[in-house]
Formats: C-alpha cells, structure tokens, sequence
C-alpha cells in the first residue's frame, strides 16, 4: 500500500499557527480582551473565535476541500475524507489574566486517523510538529520522550476540571500521586503539556475531562516522539473523554492503581544542646536598678 506524504499539508499547518500565533502574541498586552462568555472556571474571548477564523481562511488556501473541527465551531465538507482539527487558542484563562502559557493546536484527521500535528507556542517562539510514525520536531530539532522510569524522578500534570465530577477526581488523583512523584505541575494548557513530555520536559499528564481539540495535535507529536497516549471518550462522537499521557516508561497506571501509602510520621525536633531544658537561673540576670530611668505612665 502506497504511503501518502503529508508533508505539505504539515507545512500549511506550520505557517497558519505560525500566522495566528504571532496575531495573538500582538494582542496580548492589550489591558482590555473582549469576552464573549464567562463561566465559572471559564471565558470564552472574540480572539478564540477571530484567530479561529484566520486559521480557516488561511487553511482553505491551500486545502480548499478539507473539512473543519474546531473548539468554535465545525465545517464539513461532505465529500472530503480529511479534517483538520483545531484549537486556536490552548489556554484562554492564561491569555485572559497575562499569564504567557498558550499554544495554537492544529491536525489532521484522514478518515478520522490522526496524520499529523502542529502545537505552535508564540510566546517562547517553539513550534512542534510530527507526521504521525515520523520524527518529532522543535523548530526544527528532533525530541524525544525522556529516559526517566521511576516514578519518584517523575514531573507530572494532573488536570482536575470543573464539570461532571472531574475536578473532584482530578484532586482524589493530585492527592494520591503526588507523595510518589518528584513535582506536579498544571500548566493550563493541555497541548503544550504533551508537548512537553514528547520533549522530554514532562513525563506524564493525566486529565478526567479534555476534548478531542486539545490533544489532537499533541498526540501525533508524544506518541512519534516515543511517548503513549491512551484517549478514552465518553460521548458518541468521541470529542470529550478522559487521557492517559506518558514518556513509555515510567510505570503511571500502577502508580494510579495502587493504594495510597501511609503518611509519614512528623520527626520531632531534638532539643538543641546549647539550650538548657532547665528554667534559667535568675541570678543570671541583674535586678533592674531603682536609678534606671522611668517610663511615664500612659495617659487615660
């Protein structure tokens, strides 16, 4: 069977996250963002939907009959067997409040198989990209998934949501992984944190609730840079589930599975030598003098 060459179709990925970064990064320090919906734990803001749109119009040049999934919003093409999928904007709450972590997020499905990724960072000016099976790259230089295999070396990303009881279990998974661990970290933005394993930055990420749009990028990069990725949907069109993300190695779903071991004792603190466990002897400390000034008595 014929392997089909993605490669332009990669390059036109590059140069419209490439585009939509640098628009975003130009808006960034702007004091006012217009938002278009607030929830509890999120905004939605007209950039995601105005950078969304470059991306399209920017995509269609090249690739005029390709569908399109997008966290704003889908456009299919009925007679088309490829998708891009696309995030615009990987981490609104950090872009909303300043914060420099977010990422453009764009792939390709064929026949909904996942052919390659782009997850492009303007604010570091790091751009990843993978065909799917080929290698990895960050602007230009090829990664890899670190070597690390114990759990105690590990830095992981442990999501909590807010919706369907995720943020709960995703505090129940904090608790329970982070006495095993060397550091938790929670960047905000799940595409770059995949990213960050395929580099071998990071070497797990586990999440109760993310949608296809967040990782679909992302996973081709972790899974061609050696990493495993483990998606588990719980809606019928497969757009919302639960991941599973690690370098291969370390052994994250025994360490998710085992029971919690018990909290270590508190060490007490031996008294110091120097201090005397006796009460000080009085005569060690003068008297006060009847001829030492005065404080006068506060007034009433």
């Amino acid at each position: 069977m014929t392997r089909v060459d993605y490669s332009p179709q990669l390059a036109a990925a590059e140069s419209a996250a490439r585009m939509a970064g640098a628009y975003l990064r130009s808006r960034f320090e702007e004091a006012e963002k217009q938002v278009d919906a607030v929830f509890a734990h999120d905004v939605k803001l007209r950039l995601d939907r105005e950078t969304q749109e470059l991306i399209a119009c920017e995509l269609k040049k090249s690739f005029p009959g390709y569908s399109f999934l997008g966290e704003e919003g889908a456009l299919a093409s009925p007679d088309s067997h490829a998708e891009w999928v696309v995030d615009p904007l990987d981490g609104t709450v950090n872009y909303f409040y300043g914060i420099p972590l977010f990422c453009v997020s764009i792939a390709l499905r064929v026949d909904g198989k996942p052919v390659l990724g782009c997850v492009y960072d303007p604010m570091r000016d790091e751009c990843f990209c993978a065909l799917a099976g080929g290698v990895p790259v960050c602007n230009g230089r090829p990664i890899r998934v670190s070597s690390r295999e114990k759990m105690a070396d590990a830095v992981v990303f442990i999501g909590h949501g807010t919706h369907d009881g995720s943020g709960a279990e995703g505090m129940r998974r904090f608790a329970h992984l982070s006495p095993q661990v060397r550091k938790i970290r929670i960047l905000g933005t799940a595409a770059l944190t995949l990213c960050y394993i395929a580099a071998g930055r990071f070497d797990a990420y586990v999440e109760n609730r993310i949608h296809l749009w967040d990782m679909a990028a992302a996973r081709v990069i972790l899974e061609a840079a050696g990493g495993v990725l483990e998606f588990s949907p719980t809606d019928e069109k497969g757009l919302t589930g639960s991941v599973l993300a690690w370098n291969g190695k370390i052994p994250l779903r025994q360490a998710l599975e085992c029971p919690p071991a018990p909290p270590a004792p508190i060490p007490t603190m031996p008294a110091s030598p120097l201090v005397s466990s006796s009460a000080p002897d009085s005569s060690a400390f003068p008297s006060p003098s009847t001829s030492s000034p005065a404080f006068p008595s506060p007034s009433c």
